[in-house]
């Protein structure tokens, strides 16, 4: 199959090297220092060169606020019978996209990052793959995510943004609230360098994606019940509460372990 991936970043070149054994791969990105390290793929930078390859599949890896505007570029040049893809980890807006191009689409989401992932081992790392969308194309992303090991989920649109605001909300909520309170210190402690590494890591991303996954409108109930168990616990410690923190603690172990 003939495939163009859109955008040469973190992702975007991970595709690649994943694909570029067993299908001719073009990568397209604007910026010529992003394709130097790219190897077993067509290297594109001009769109005109994009209609000469005429893909069957085009996968999206830019960022995720340039996501519409990469696809809207590509579209006058695709063949009718393409198929449009995306790695999106917010799918606001982007059923309507697909439903009013005219093009086959799949829609999945890799539920891994360069930050933090072992890219040459995923067994441990999961992915979401959108019912919605082209059967042929499904089965593509289903068999690709099979032969990385990852383990596969089947959501609706609207159930992954759901899933999301859970799975990536809370822990990045978490994560800033650390970052906020934190001071630098001369010995930490296991635990603390676990946790900065952890802020490092999403700190990392990239800004837009961030404030999108926290701007979704199902994240604010799991803020919510952030700031519920802080108060709750924040009553135990100034009662110093033994009872309470016993049950606290009997509580939230029975989440996590």
């Amino acid at each position: 199959m003939r495939i163009l991936i859109l955008g040469a970043g973190k992702m975007g070149t991970f595709f690649a090297d994943v694909l570029s054994f067993q299908h001719e791969v073009a990568v397209f990105d604007t910026n010529p220092q992003s394709l130097r390290f790219i190897y077993h793929t067509y290297r594109f930078t001009t769109v005109e060169e994009i209609k000469q390859f005429a893909p069957e599949l085009v996968l999206n890896a830019v960022t995720l606020n340039h996501t519409l505007d990469a696809f809207r570029l590509v579209m006058p040049l695709l063949p009718k019978d393409c198929i449009l893809s995306d790695i999106t980890s917010v799918k606001t807006g982007m059923k309507e996209f697909y439903e009013q191009s005219g093009f086959r689409y799949v829609s999945s989401h890799p539920m891994f990052g360069p930050t933090f992932a072992n890219l040459s081992n995923l067994s441990n790392e999961s992915a979401i793959i959108i019912k919605e969308g082209d059967h042929l194309g499904r089965i593509f992303f289903k068999d690709l995510y099979q032969q990385l090991n990852l383990r596969i989920f089947e959501y609706t649109f609207e159930e992954h943004d759901e899933t999301v605001a859970y799975s990536l909300s809370i822990p990045f909520v978490s994560t800033f609230v650390f970052a906020a309170v934190m001071k630098h210190q001369d010995a930490p402690g296991t635990t603390f360098k676990k946790h900065l590494a952890i802020a490092h890591g999403v700190l990392n991303e990239d800004d837009y994606l961030l404030r999108e996954i926290l701007f979704n409108p199902r994240t604010q109930h799991q803020v919510e019940n952030i700031r519920k168990e802080l108060k709750e616990l924040l009553e135990i410690i100034e009662q110093k509460d033994e009872s309470g923190m016993k049950q606290y603690l009997e509580k939230i172990r029975k989440n996590v372990l």
